[in-house]
């Protein structure tokens, strides 16, 4: 039995599942979506916002940022992540492979770890496998990532499998140190499965990772330009493989609309920009597609953006309001939209999750297909 994840609804006819994920600030039900927070703040709310107004069991910030802008023996001395930012909830930490992906020509990879330069100020910097873990540590996150390579696409198949080689022996290299750290006993590890969009790879990398006997593992490597299919699959060639006790992390993922068949394919948790980035250039969900609150066919609309959610937004406020203050350029705006945006996803995965429970998943994720 594993302590940190129970599994306690499975649909029969998908790969989905509704579990309990146990950390050391609380308990998360899955599948879950994790708001980002990259440098300790989900762009426009508060922490009492997500806890109260949300109810978000967990949020995901990154080491990457973190490390440069306060820096972590900052972070640290100040109480730890969730001390200095204000959140009692559990916190995920990417590792920076994505962030040092994305700054391809700011950084060089070499067998030891990445020597990279700061975006900030070109200063220059050195991750390892081990320092990655060190600097989670000081943070205290719930759940660390190991550091990894993630492949841009595309890739020629050569090219994948040495990036994955690469991943492998820095996920080794990562829970040898972690082993040896008894004060992050009450800290989660997962490593990644890398592999590009070669299943083969993909399915090997996920068998020699469970050498490591990790207490849950991600997939990494997505949503770096590849058709959403391709993303799909790479999940589902996993999923047999990956421990069935242990929880499964789709890394980066997705739209509104793609979170449920993530979950169809065995995915437990995700995370995404896209509900505070959209949020943020006036692009609102909704239950019958996104729409541009720009457009004058808000002007003088007096209902809520959805009128099926219940979020604080739309149960005070009209789409003219919000048309007027993202013209207007008016801060509030920014918290609104992303109030909005956010409440619609972590619905959406409490939805997911009943549908799992009471054995209807199938049916849901039929309904939500047919919708435009």
């Amino acid at each position: 039995m594993n302590p940190h994840f129970e599994i306690v609804a499975e649909c029969p006819v998908t790969r989905a599942r509704a579990g309990l994920l146990r950390t050391a600030h609380g308990t998360v039900e899955t599948p879950a979506f994790m708001p980002v927070g990259t440098q300790g703040s989900v762009k426009g709310l508060t922490p009492k916002h997500l806890q109260e107004e949300l109810d978000a069991p967990i949020v995901l910030c990154n080491a990457y940022h973190l490390y440069l802008r306060p820096g972590r023996e900052t972070i640290a001395k100040l109480g730890g992540l969730h001390s200095f930012i204000g959140w009692p909830r559990a916190i995920l930490t990417d590792s920076g492979g994505y962030q040092l992906f994305s700054l391809a020509p700011l950084r060089k990879i070499c067998e030891q770890g990445v020597e990279f330069r700061s975006h900030l100020d070109g200063s220059k910097h050195f991750f390892s496998p081990e320092s990655v873990v060190d600097a989670q540590t000081e943070l205290g996150s719930d759940i660390m990532m190991t550091l990894d390579e993630c492949t841009e696409y595309p890739a020629e198949e050569s090219r994948a499998r040495r990036s994955m080689e690469l991943s492998l022996r820095w996920a080794e290299r990562a829970f040898r140190h972690w082993r040896k750290k008894p004060a992050a006993s009450g800290q989660l590890l997962f490593p990644i499965v890398q592999g590009s969009m070669y299943r083969g790879l993909r399915r090997e990398c996920a068998r020699r990772l469970l050498e490591l006997d990790a207490p849950g593992y991600a997939v990494g490597g997505l949503s770096v330009g590849e058709p959403r299919e391709l993303s799909y699959a790479m999940i589902a060639a996993t999923e047999d493989i990956l421990p069935r006790e242990k929880p499964r992390y789709a890394m980066g993922v997705g739209m509104l609309d793609e979170l449920a068949d993530y979950a169809a394919q065995g995915a437990d948790m995700m995370d995404c920009v896209l509900p505070t980035r959209n949020a943020r250039n006036g692009r609102l969900f909704t239950s019958a597609g996104a729409i541009a609150i720009k457009n004058a066919a808000h002007a003088h609309q007096d209902g809520p953006v959805d009128a099926a959610c219940g979020c604080y937004a739309c149960r005070n406020f009209s789409r003219a309001y919000l048309r007027h203050l993202f013209m207007a350029k008016e801060l509030l705006f920014h918290t609104l939209a992303t109030l909005h945006n956010i409440s619609m996803y972590l619905d959406r995965m409490r939805r997911i999750r009943e549908a799992i429970l009471v054995g209807g998943f199938p049916a849901y994720l039929k309904e939500l297909r047919a919708e435009p």
